[in-house]
């Protein structure tokens, strides 16, 4: 059964951490998880995939989304998942969350607490960033059933994606792996690569929620709506254009610096999904929001998912980007 299939017959919309655990342990069995890596000339098909779980259910896209990274980012430096795991991918930095990793045999220990743990009750494994002794990033991974890992329930009260379970988990002398040399997760092709997969889930969650309006406009009349579905339009139209023209970038280039083209694609991503919630909002009312659960769903999580963006931040840092590049920078 293939993706869409899977999501059309036997995945409901989840409301609860647990469900969406077991929807995902599933989705691993049915060999669902295994999407082309970015670069490897399947791109698009990546982005699509992760679009089309973004638009059934944010709150499962964000479990699936970071088991997927996880996956290629273990392949991408040379390791090997344990068959039937559940990955997460858990590489936030708040100054207040910060795990150690010491040397113990050929293995590694860690100690320290780590925030936004999106999924950490119902997954079996993370991969996750540790700090050593230089001070150097080192990526390791863990297995979350050891008596060394807590799961706490810290950290997390949202309304919204509030599904996902992102809490802080802490670890006491608990085993995990090295994977890769200190610095290889921030400076590999693929860092910046899955940055655009994120946004790929922020579009197929924008398109579902323009989609609701589509329907509405094709069974009525309405000038007003009208104009705010053209508006959608040219919003979801420009997104799934940069999303298109990045995934066949990165096949081009596979190995190249795509920080310039992440940046890019996400605020303009971005940008188109917070005016697909405005627009379909207005055009629509309260109707939707209050009696469509599904709609109801997708936007109470989306403005959250967007969240993973720093907005003006990361506006600022494209801004530094573009500066800085010689020539014709937008030539056509």
């Amino acid at each position: 059964m293939d993706l869409q299939s899977y999501l059309a017959r036997r995945a409901p919309d989840y409301v609860a951490t647990a469900a969406l655990g077991q929807c995902l342990r599933a989705m691993v069995e049915a060999g669902l998880d295994r999407l082309p890596l970015p670069g490897s000339g399947h791109t698009l098909e990546r982005f699509q995939r992760l679009a089309a779980v973004g638009g059934h259910d944010l709150g499962l896209c964000k479990l699936y989304e970071g088991h997927t990274d996880a996956l290629a980012i273990i392949e991408q430096l040379g390791g090997t998942p344990t068959p039937g795991s559940t990955w997460g991918m858990w590489a936030a930095e708040p100054p207040q969350a910060r795990v150690k990793v010491s040397p113990a045999g050929h293995m590694v220990n860690l100690n320290g607490r780590k925030a936004w743990c999106s999924g950490a009750a119902v997954l079996s494994h993370a991969l996750l960033t540790a700090w050593d002794a230089d001070d150097q990033q080192q990526l390791v991974a863990v297995a979350l059933d050891q008596p060394g890992v807590t799961i706490t329930e810290h950290g997390w009260q949202a309304v919204g994606m509030s599904a996902t379970g992102s809490v802080e988990v802490v670890f006491e002398n608990a085993e995990a792996q090295a994977i890769g040399d200190p610095g290889d997760y921030l400076q590999r092709p693929g860092f910046w690569q899955g940055g655009i997969g994120i946004a790929a889930c922020w579009y197929g969650a924008a398109r579902q929620i323009g989609e609701r309006l589509r329907q509405h406009c094709a069974e009525r009349d309405e000038p007003h709506a009208l104009a705010h579905l053209g508006a959608v339009d040219s919003a979801l139209q420009a997104a799934a254009d940069v999303l298109r023209f990045s995934a066949l970038q990165i096949d081009a280039q596979p190995e190249a610096d795509a920080e310039l083209l992440a940046r890019r694609a996400r605020a303009v991503v971005e940008q188109s999904a917070e005016q697909v919630l405005r627009d379909t909002g207005r055009a629509l009312g309260a109707g939707p929001f209050c009696q469509d659960r599904r709609f109801a769903h997708l936007v109470a999580d989306l403005p959250v998912f967007l969240r993973q963006s720093h907005a003006e931040r990361d506006l600022a840092a494209l801004g530094q980007r573009v500066a800085q590049q010689p020539g014709e920078v937008w030539a056509l």
